[in-house]
């Protein structure tokens, strides 16, 4: 890739005045007409972003929302929210039949599509930001060091650019997402806030068509897997910031190829902002480094994925299995839509040039249930008590081994006892 901006030559070289798209926008000549091309922007990059970081989350969750509008998202009747409600509160009642993981939900409520949206936004925002830092940082270096000085101030208003054009891509991802996910734990990760648990009346819905299953047993084993999630994050402290850190570890280590940008911008008119916007609104292609911090990065949450989403499997249709008829096929319905790369996938894909797929459920769930056959529920759940203590990729190779050996050293009253408020005198 040329080391000058968006595809455009160096002053001078042959062809630059004679052939289209081979100006350089920031020349002496062009200066003038660029600055008041950025201007003319002004409005639109004028709302700082959300939080202070270099996506302009405003802008991604009104785009966001919009998409959901255009597509239907009327509100939650007062008999759907009772529905949710409902069950989520049986679906607890069942669970803590077959987990020794206390209620995680306090909080039971049926969303929106445009609720959904709101009330995930802060977590997003917190994956997404290192992907858009990327953005900036590879915008402005890609930049020569004579064109920076030569543009001086302006050089922040190409990174508010940035900061949109980033905004606009998530936007669209995040009302893409929200037009087909259940619940608040469809990807894998804690979306909602702490103790809420949240199922949406229309994706529920959506997620029966087609498999000959009453909506009433729909919901409710949706509702049972949103409740197994909340038991997790809620009360195994470690969880959350795990796999956020993986997620957050991995998009930072990308960049951004701005081969389409620069492809897009070349030969524009600098006069015309409209053309610009409409440049600049196409899909960035993130690219991973491969770094060694990404690979180990991506194993820990490929494996933190996939024995979360095992846990999840293994107890919601230890619950289900003697009261909804229809479990297996629900269960069936949930792995297809995960094995055939779902908006889970294809949102990280666009957000932060990840796949997020749980690659090795199958093996984790099994790993799942022999460990409680062989300690029952509690000597399996115990085994979240602490990172350490948590199967490796290895371990959902060889289960066996893992039952027999460091599971087998857990003291289920270290996580199943009450603990001491009084720090220990020994340590």
């Amino acid at each position: 890739m040329s080391d000058i901006p968006f595809g455009f030559n160096r002053p001078g070289e042959p062809g630059d005045e004679n052939e289209p798209g081979k100006q350089d926008p920031f020349g002496a000549g062009n200066m003038q007409d660029f600055a008041a091309m950025l201007h003319q922007f002004a409005d639109m990059l004028s709302n700082p972003s959300s939080g202070g970081g270099p996506l302009n989350w405003d802008l991604a969750k009104d785009i966001a929302r919009h998409q959901v509008v255009e597509q239907g998202d009327p509100s939650v009747l007062d008999a759907q929210r009772r529905a949710v409600v409902e069950s989520l509160r049986l679906a607890d009642l069942w669970l803590d039949e077959v987990t020794t993981h206390p209620a995680g939900i306090r909080t039971p409520q049926a969303w929106s599509r445009s609720e959904w949206i709101e009330h995930t936004l802060p977590v997003w925002s917190k994956i997404c930001d290192p992907m858009a830092t990327r953005m900036v940082e590879s915008m402005s270096s890609a930049m020569p060091e004579e064109m920076r000085a030569m543009a001086g101030p302006l050089v922040g208003m190409l990174q508010q650019m940035a900061g949109a054009m980033v905004g606009g891509q998530a936007g669209q991802a995040l009302g893409g997402l929200a037009l087909e996910v259940v619940g608040s734990t469809d990807i894998g990760l804690p979306l909602a806030p702490a103790g809420v648990g949240a199922l949406l009346p229309s994706g529920v819905r959506a997620f029966g068509e087609g498999l000959e299953v009453g909506e009433d047993e729909v919901r409710l084993y949706l509702a049972l897997r949103e409740a197994a999630h909340q038991r997790l994050f809620e009360h195994v402290p470690w969880l959350r910031s795990h796999v956020l850190r993986a997620v957050e570890d991995y998009a930072s280590g990308i960049t951004v190829d701005l081969s389409k940008i620069e492809d897009a911008v070349a030969g524009m008119d600098l006069s015309n902002p409209e053309a610009l916007q409409q440049a600049l609104g196409g899909e960035l292609s993130l690219t991973p480094e491969e770094t060694p911090q990404q690979k180990a990065a991506l194993a820990r949450l490929e494996t933190a994925l996939a024995l979360i989403e095992g846990w999840v499997d293994t107890v919601v249709n230890n619950a289900a299995k003697d009261r909804l008829p229809s479990t297996d096929k629900l269960a069936e319905a949930v792995r297809r839509r995960r094995a055939t790369g779902g908006p889970a996938e294809r949102t990280f894909a666009t957000l932060v040039g990840l796949e997020l797929r749980p690659r090795r459920l199958r093996e984790a769930a099994a790993l799942w249930v022999s460990l409680g056959e062989a300690r029952g529920n509690d000597g399996r759940d115990a085994v979240w008590a602490h990172p350490d203590l948590m199967p490796t990729a290895e371990d959902l190779d060889d289960p066996a081994a893992f039952i027999e050996g460091k599971s087998a050293d857990i003291d289920i009253t270290d996580f199943t006892e009450p603990k001491d408020d009084k720090p220990d005198e020994e340590a």
